[in-house]
Formats: structure tokens, C-alpha cells, sequence
């Protein structure tokens, strides 16, 4: 099925808006190359943007299921393998300009992936994108039955774990977007725990959405103070200290946090909206039954 179509054949103008919109980083990225934006290590720079922009569309796919549940975004999970397959083909560019960078060396790259342990964990998650890219379409999808095929897809859980790891060792000590990054995923497990907690027909209302961005929040700020100790002997203390300020603007916890209450609002905002309309049809619908029985 082509990307712009919906299952019925029929165009899809948020499916064919989302499918552009997943080549212009890489469209962007080869505007910089070529134009020498990247000076003066272009081959890494791109490698390095190509391997973040990966990262970020399997987040995105990720927040696929909590926005459709918590905002009513039925249509989004059309987009959710197309995202997904985006995220693999960033991957894989991200590891062939690795390749390129190492004068392709192929002896020299594979003794790296396993002597260095942040490119190990990123190989690996590469295979596993790989994987679910390969199984992405229909025809897998009935060859091997749907119970298998969500069986095998939940790896994206995992790659998303060992996709964190990789961005959070290779960018050392400017860990500022990795730890937004893996707040973000944690909310999205967490998430996803507590709706299997609770039952896949609950939804969490706005204190339970409250209460995950602060424990999400929280986790995140812990995080970073213990890479900090852990990688470089910083006192915790210190690292947490300092997300109480904004000289430079709201270190990665805050971010974390305003997102998950984003969120909780905008959930608040619909379920109400949703809640006023309801009760509105049910005004005219008892206003027509009163001028029923009147006449």
C-alpha cells in the first residue's frame, strides 16, 4: 500500500502531510553537507544529526498510542508504522556515515562496535529496528499472525532503552537533549505501565497524569545528577542544585516536566470539551422530547 493511501485506498491528507514531513530532516541534513554547514567535520555532523533524528522519530512513535488515547487522535495510528520505519531508515544513514567517516574499515568498525560498549548497545538497537522494519508491512503481518507480530514489535520497548543509552554515553558531557530524551521515554513506559495497571478501557485522569510527570520529573533529575557522579565524581548535590536555576533557561527535569503537563492539560481540555458537547446533546435531545409531547 502506498504511504499516502488509508486501508480503504483512499487519500489520506495526514498520512501523505506526515510522509513529507519525514524527509526533511534528511533533506535539511543534505542541504547542510552540501553547502558546507557542517564544516569542518561534515561527515560526523551528519551522522550525528541523522542518529538523533532517528532517536526522535521512535520516540514519536512511541507517543503514538498515549496522544491517540488521552487526545482522541483515532487517525494517528495510521502514521505509527510509517513513523517507525522513518526512524530505521535515520538508523541506518546514522551507521552508513559511521562507516563512511571510518574510511570504511570495516575490520576497524566491527572491533569498535565490540570493544566500545555505548556502539555495541547501538548496534544492537540498529538490528533490532531492522527487524521491525522488515516486518512492518501487511503481508508480514498475516504471515505471521497477529499475536507474533505484536509479540515481536513490543522490541521497540527495549530499542528504545538501548537507543537512550547510545545517545546518553557517545554525547559525554553535553547530556542536556539525551536526558530530555530519556525523561521523555520514561514517561512513555510509565505511561504504558500504568494503563496495564489499570486496564487498557481506564484512562488516567488529569492527577494521575499530574502525578507521572512529577515522578517523571523527578526520575530525570536523579538521573542526571548520577551519570554526573558516576562518569565524572560531580556531587549529585551540585547537579541537583543546579535545576533549581534558570540563568541559562530550564535544565532537562523542568522540560521533562512542563511536557508531561502539557499533556495532563490538553487530556483535561479535550475530555471536557468532549464531556460539554455531550451534555449539550442531551439538552436538545430532551428539549425535542418535551415539543414532542407538547404537540
Amino acid at each position: 500500500m502506498r504511504p499516502w493511501l488509508d486501508r480503504s485506498g483512499r487519500f489520506s491528507p495526514l498520512k501523505a502531510a506526515i510522509f513529507a514531513a519525514l524527509f526533511l530532516p534528511a533533506a535539511w541534513i543534505a542541504f547542510a553537507y552540501f553547502s558546507g554547514r557542517l564544516e569542518p567535520l561534515p561527515i560526523k555532523q551528519a551522522l550525528q544529526q541523522c542518529g538523533l533524528w532517528a532517536i526522535r522519530l521512535l520516540l514519536i512513535s512511541l507517543a503514538v498510542t498515549p496522544l491517540r488515547r488521552l487526545f482522541h487522535w483515532t487517525h494517528l495510528v495510521q502514521a505509527r508504522r510509517m513513523i517507525g520505519v522513518a526512524a530505521f531508515a535515520y538508523a541506518a544513514a546514522h551507521f552508513s556515515l559511521y562507516v563512511a567517516d571510518q574510511s570504511f574499515a570495516l575490520g576497524t568498525v566491527a572491533s569498535e562496535i565490540v570493544l566500545r560498549f555505548y556502539l555495541t548497545i547501538g548496534f544492537a538497537g540498529l538490528l533490532g529496528l531492522s527487524a521491525l522494519a522488515a516486518t512492518s508491512t501487511d503481508a508480514m503481518l498475516r504471515r505471521l499472525g497477529g499475536k507474533r507480530w505484536q509479540r515481536l514489535h513490543r522490541l521497540v520497548y527495549a530499542i528504545g532503552l538501548l537507543g537512550s543509552i547510545h545517545y546518553f554515553l557517545q554525547s559525554k558531557a553535553a547530556v542536556s537533549e539525551p536526558t530530555v530524551m530519556a525523561g521523555l521515554f520514561l514517561w512513555l513506559m510509565g505511561y504504558r505501565a500504568v494503563v496495564a495497571r489499570l486496564g487498557e478501557d481506564r484512562r488516567l485522569s488529569l492527577w494521575g497524569l499530574i502525578a507521572l510527570a512529577l515522578g517523571v520529573a523527578v526520575l530525570t533529575a536523579l538521573g542526571e545528577a548520577g551519570y554526573f557522579w558516576l562518569r565524572m565524581g560531580v556531587d549529585p548535590a551540585r547537579v541537583l542544585a543546579a535545576d533549581l536555576v534558570f540563568r541559562f533557561g530550564p535544565r532537562p527535569a523542568w522540560i521533562v516536566l512542563m511536557a508531561g503537563l502539557a499533556v495532563a492539560a490538553i487530556a483535561w481540555l479535550r475530555q471536557s470539551a468532549g464531556r460539554q458537547n455531550r451534555e449539550r446533546r442531551a439538552e436538545r435531545r430532551r428539549a425535542l422530547a418535551v415539543e414532542a409531547g407538547a404537540g
